[in-house]
């Protein structure tokens, strides 16, 4: 039985897949898979890491579980212990408030070799304007890799965004912006967000729990084979269930690492050492049997 037969008998549809009895076979990979890998996301093949550093496991108001634990040296370490370790996928959002701690980590790295992902709340063309010169200020940049509408919650949203997409794609020609796209945490607007063509990139909820997520696995994997087959680049986040799975990580990342869909995907570490847990854990995961 192959993981499309898993997914049509029922199993993912009303309790996700079993991780107390995970079916390890259906979810194992021929060829190993590296937190590092190099991965050209989307119609604009913006490289990336196969791994990405969040800052926002769980993040409102400006602050994050990782900004108030670690501050802005600590992330700014965690973000140059990721890099030593290949993973140059640094993702950040206002929502967050972990511009700073990007800024503090570039003074260590060269900007051209990572790619750096914001999110934006902008609505208007003049909101928009405004973070595109805030956000690169508190980022110490002069472009951002990836820009995503954050957070789209209804299924009409290209409607209530029109102002701020406009402004984003000048940017875009004026090379401030390298591509864009959307997060949503509802399955009518990541539904929107598969038959949009402004959409080049999007961040995805996916996890085999079906934790914070749109849908279930089945209806979720569906529209993003939508999205993988209009071109559109495929960044999977709450892997670990915005930290509930993080017992059970093995089968958490297998899933996902099993998922043709998902270009790469973030994860939120909260030390150095989970981090580096988890770029361990990747290639035994990718091929687990």
């Amino acid at each position: 039985m192959n993981r499309r037969d898993f997914f049509a008998r029922g199993a993912a549809v009303a309790g996700a897949v079993s991780l107390n009895n995970f079916p390890y076979p259906l979810f194992a990979g021929t060829t190993k898979k590296q937190a590092s890998d190099r991965v050209l996301l989307g119609p604009r093949k913006v490289e990336v890491s196969r791994l990405a550093m969040g800052t926002g496991t769980n993040g409102a108001g400006g602050s994050s579980n990782q900004t108030k634990k670690l501050g802005v040296e600590g992330i700014a370490n965690l973000f140059k212990f990721g890099y030593d370790h290949g993973c140059t996928f640094w993702d950040s959002a206002d929502q967050y408030g972990s511009h700073p701690h990007v800024k503090e980590a570039l003074k260590s790295v060269k900007r051209e070799t990572v790619a750096i992902m914001s999110k934006t709340h902008a609505s208007t063309e003049k909101e928009m304007r405004a973070d595109l010169d805030r956000f690169r200020s508190e980022m110490g940049t002069d472009y951002i890799d990836i820009l995503l509408l954050h957070c789209m919650l209804d299924g009409n949203w290209p409607e209530k965004k029109k102002g701020a997409m406009e402004v984003i794609s000048a940017a875009q020609q004026k090379g401030i912006v390298r591509t864009h796209g959307t997060s949503n945490h509802t399955i009518e607007a990541l539904r929107t967000s598969a038959r949009t063509p402004w959409v080049e990139v999007d961040l995805a909820r996916i996890n085999p729990a079906q934790i914070a997520m749109d849908a279930s696995p089945e209806v979720v994997l569906g529209v993003l084979e939508e999205m993988k087959e209009s071109g559109k680049g495929i960044i999977g986040m709450k892997i670990l269930g915005a930290g509930r799975l993080r017992n059970k990580a093995d089968e958490a990342l297998q899933f996902a690492l099993a998922q043709n869909v998902l270009d790469c995907f973030t994860i939120g570490a909260e030390s150095q050492t989970e981090l580096a847990d988890l770029v361990r854990k990747i290639p035994a995961a990718s091929v687990r049997g």
